[in-house]
């Protein structure tokens, strides 16, 4: 699997909603919700920055790498 996103989970814990997120960091409703689910083939640095400024959290909160065969 590689790199995970783990976006729904921080999400959650701020309480805060996709489309809120996604006006907060100037990003297409549409982008943003590929990039939580996980379908993301890349993200620029300037958007997990702004990910991290809005969501005060750190790029490995959002960010996991997984073995090959763990969590598939």
């Amino acid at each position: 699997m590689g790199i995970r996103v783990r976006l729904d989970r921080i999400m959650r814990e701020r309480g805060i909603s996709l489309t809120e997120l996604a006006n907060q960091i100037d990003i297409t409703l549409a982008n943003l919700s590929i990039l939580k689910n996980n379908k993301a083939k890349a993200i620029r640095f300037s958007t997990l920055e702004r990910l991290c400024q809005v969501l005060q959290c750190q790029p490995g909160d959002i960010l996991e790498y997984v073995m090959q065969g763990e969590g598939e």
